[in-house]
C-alpha cells in the first residue's frame, strides 16, 4: 500500500501535507469505497474545525465524510478532482488533494506514514 512518508494521517483516512496544508484522502480510503462518482467541498473561505466535516465523497458503495486533520480557513479546493472524481483512485496523493488550508499547524494526534501502516494493518 502507498503511504508517502513525508504525510501526517488521521484515523478517519485523511492526509495532509505540511506547511501547505493541502488535505486530502488516503489510498487505503479510495481503495474501500471503490469506485468515485461524486465529491462535495466547502467553498474557499470557510473556516473549519480540526474534526469537523468538510465535505462528503461518494462511490456507488457508500457516501461518507471527510474531516479535518487540523483546523484553518479553505484556501483553495482542487478543481479538477472535482470534474473527475474517478481520478483519485490513479492518485489520491500527488494530484488528488482536495482542499488547501491556511494557518495549518501541525497537531499533535496526527499519525506519521509508519503508525498509520499500523493503524490500518490492525483495522
Amino acid at each position: 500500500m502507498n503511504i508517502p512518508n513525508e504525510l501526517k494521517y488521521t484515523k478517519d483516512h485523511e492526509w495532509i501535507s505540511l506547511p501547505d496544508a493541502k488535505i486530502g484522502v488516503t489510498a487505503y480510503a479510495v481503495e474501500q469505497l471503490g469506485d468515485i462518482v461524486h465529491i462535495e467541498l466547502p467553498e474557499v473561505g470557510k473556516e473549519l474545525k480540526q474534526g469537523a466535516s468538510f465535505g462528503t465523497i461518494e462511490s456507488t458503495k457508500t457516501v461518507s465524510d471527510l474531516y479535518m486533520p487540523v483546523s484553518g480557513k479553505v484556501t483553495a479546493i482542487n478543481q479538477a478532482v472535482l470534474k473527475s472524481p474517478e481520478s483519485l483512485q490513479a492518485d489520491p496523493y500527488k494530484n488528488g488533494w482536495l482542499i488547501q488550508v491556511a494557518s495549518a499547524a501541525d497537531a499533535p494526534d496526527l499519525m506519521s506514514a509508519k503508525d498509520y501502516e499500523a493503524f490500518v494493518s490492525e483495522h
